[in-house]
């Protein structure tokens, strides 16, 4: 058995002239999670397309247990589970409907799809709503509802394209908790998101790919200590003092000492940086209300590898809508031949 469920090699994908991919290298271990981060448009949900066979590669391989996904897309489908980005359930079904309809698309026996159905309903809390239409439901329900869809058929591998976008936090960690759930009991899982705690959470590992290519991966620890292990925090007392106080820090940081709303924050990959900036700002005059050092953030480490914040929320569009176009021309035919 291979060691990883999910692999790309030199995987390319152009939309006319926009290169959505360019040499994307990728694996994920069997029972992980792999987080794939980047900005919006980096090329995250086109890679996620890929793997699940609705689009295919213009150079480049992918497999996904080892099957290729463009010679044995069938194959592949089998295995897989995706959840989009927005739920894709039939809203004027009932929970039940939904997943029946699933399973009986699957192949299943009326009564088998029953029974998966509802042990799914449960599974996911959701037995009590089961005969309600899915229009009726909160925007929590409605994507544990689209997990347990992708999960009608057994998959051992789930690729989650942002699937907490515009929850509330309590229904992201309800998905969060369900999803280790899945991973426990040996489930692979490719997941893209911006809510880049939500990575930290729960990756095994991270790639970090912008403008189609990687640019960085490792644990979220190992991504941590490459941008600095620790991040200097510094408030003025006097609020006037603030501006002067980042010009004196980032004369000694950087220029990725930033202001942060009342404070400065800066990566330190000097031991000395502390007390060098305590005596400069005693020197000049600046009393200082906090100093602390914290472990960086994955947040800090998107900002350092793509020079912005991530973006929670917002959806993947490289290109602008000619690209989209393509995308669902590519969809369209994909769906086609399968």
């Amino acid at each position: 058995m291979a060691t990883y469920a999910i692999e790309a090699e030199g995987l390319v994908k152009r939309f006319k002239e926009t290169e959505a991919l360019a040499g994307v290298d990728l694996a994920a271990r069997r029972g992980s999670v792999l987080g794939l981060l980047g900005p919006n448009g980096a090329g995250k949900t086109t890679a996620v397309r890929i793997f699940a066979t609705l689009l295919r590669p213009d150079g480049g391989r992918a497999h996904v247990a080892g099957h290729d996904v463009v010679r044995e897309a069938g194959v592949v489908r089998a295995m897989v589970g995706l959840t989009g980005q927005y739920a894709a359930v039939d809203e004027n079904l009932t929970g039940t409907e939904n997943l029946l309809l699933i399973g009986r698309l699957l192949g299943m026996a009326r009564r088998e799809a029953r029974a998966r159905a509802a042990e799914l309903l449960e599974r996911f809390q959701l037995s009590d709503a089961a005969g309600r239409a899915a229009k009726t439901y909160s925007g929590g329900m409605r994507r544990r509802l689209d997990l347990a869809a992708s999960l009608v058929g057994r998959p051992s591998i789930l690729f989650l394209d942002e699937p907490t976008t515009g929850l509330d936090p309590h229904s992201r960690g309800e998905l969060w908790d369900l999803l280790r759930g899945l991973v426990a009991d040996g489930a692979t899982a490719l997941l893209t998101t911006q809510y880049l705690n939500e990575a930290d959470v729960l990756a095994d590992d991270i790639v970090v790919i912008d403008k189609g290519r990687v640019i960085a991966k490792g644990t979220p620890d190992e991504l941590k200590s490459q941008v600095g292990g620790q991040v200097l925090e510094l408030r003025p007392v006097l609020g006037q003092d603030l501006a002067r106080a980042h010009v004196l820090v980032a004369g000694a940081a950087g220029p990725q000492a930033r202001i942060e709303g009342e404070m400065i924050t800066a990566p330190v990959k000097d031991p000395e940086l502390m007390p060098a900036v305590v005596r400069t700002l005693d020197r000049e005059g600046i009393a200082v209300g906090e100093l602390a050092l914290r472990r960086s953030s994955l947040d800090e480490v998107f900002l350092a590898l793509t020079g912005h914040r991530a973006e929670p929320g917002e959806a993947e569009g490289h290109g602008g809508a000619a690209v989209r176009d393509d995308e669902e021309s590519e969809l369209e035919k994909a769906v086609s031949r399968s």
